[in-house]
């Protein structure tokens, strides 16, 4: 039988005494397996009772049993919400007053439905033009100062020039914060903040629109999303410019210099003789070391590091 509100917070609060008063992991273990099995996730639900966010700490337990248990819960709560946004079930009373409005009991629209009052339901703003600011979405969606900032960044770059209705973008960026919170949080670690403003960067890029496209028609999941890599996240324009960048830099690293270093601290690996002349060349993107190209003067062995 599902749980009602009252019933999760007293689960929630067992959760947090058990964490605190460093309680046995069968305790935990048995109190994640209720939740498990009673609660039926909504956004409101979980928001309200803040029970996403206590499960989602124990995480980090040291006991595998109670950070697998409670990683499988989160994901699945998370799957719940996120499957009810892309299909506009009103899972709740709050998401039924945001959405559609209710027919009237003889069939038909009541007058306030001819114009929807939400402001997340139309576009108020040319696409090139969009923010979350301008769109006057509702970015507090988790109560924390610091992570509804990240989905308004998120927003913001997946809007631009983009047509889909606010609300849409909304969830997207969401779900999209939610999995990098999940992944990388909390919010205090460099590393989910390094990763919101990468994933900024490049969706408000102009030469990779296709991200921006992808992300939003769920080609690419949101989870996906926050675990691509830098080659994975650009366009194929892109890559193809940065591969021809580094050749030029190989090409040009491998002409003849006039003048070679000669280096004590560099040693052969086939004689150990450590008279060695050696190159430096950018063969890789700017922000990584430059390329060594050494000889040995004794025996002739050439090779780069």
């Amino acid at each position: 039988m599902a749980m009602d509100a009252k019933e999760i917070e007293l689960k929630t609060k067992a959760l947090t005494k058990a964490a605190t008063q460093n309680e046995p992991a069968a305790n935990i273990l048995a109190l994640l397996k209720e939740l498990q099995k009673g609660v039926k996730a909504s956004e409101d639900l979980l928001r309200s009772t803040r029970v996403g966010i206590i499960v989602n700490k124990f995480k980090q337990h040291k006991s595998a049993d109670v950070a697998r248990l409670s990683s499988e819960i989160v994901s699945k709560w998370r799957n719940e919400v996120n499957k009810q946004k892309a299909s506009g079930s009103p899972a709740t009373a709050s998401q039924r007053s945001s959405g559609s409005p209710r027919p009237a009991r003889n069939g038909t629209a009541s007058p306030a439905a001819a114009t929807p009052s939400d402001k997340t339901s139309k576009l108020s703003v040319p696409p090139d033009k969009r923010t979350w600011k301008a769109d006057k979405v509702d970015i507090n969606q988790t109560s924390n100062r610091i992570r509804d900032s990240c989905i308004g960044l998120m927003y913001d770059g997946l809007c631009l020039g983009s047509t889909e209705m606010p609300r849409a973008v909304l969830a997207k960026a969401s779900a999209v914060e939610a999995a990098a919170y999940n992944t990388l949080g909390p919010e205090t670690k460099e590393q989910y903040r390094t990763k919101m403003r990468s994933l900024f960067q490049n969706l408000k890029n102009k030469s990779n629109p296709t991200l921006r496209t992808r992300v939003l028609n769920n080609d690419v999941s949101a989870e996906d999303f926050v675990r691509m890599s830098h080659d994975e996240l650009m366009s194929a324009e892109q890559r193809e410019k940065e591969q021809r960048i580094k050749k030029e830099n190989m090409d040009k690293a491998m002409v003849a210099q006039a003048e070679r270093s000669i280096s004590t601290s560099l040693q052969c690996g086939k004689c150990g003789q450590r008279k060695v002349t050696y190159t430096e060349a950018q063969t890789r993107s700017a922000d990584e070391p430059m390329t060594l190209f050494c000889t040995c003067l004794n025996c002739g062995k050439s090779w780069r590091q």
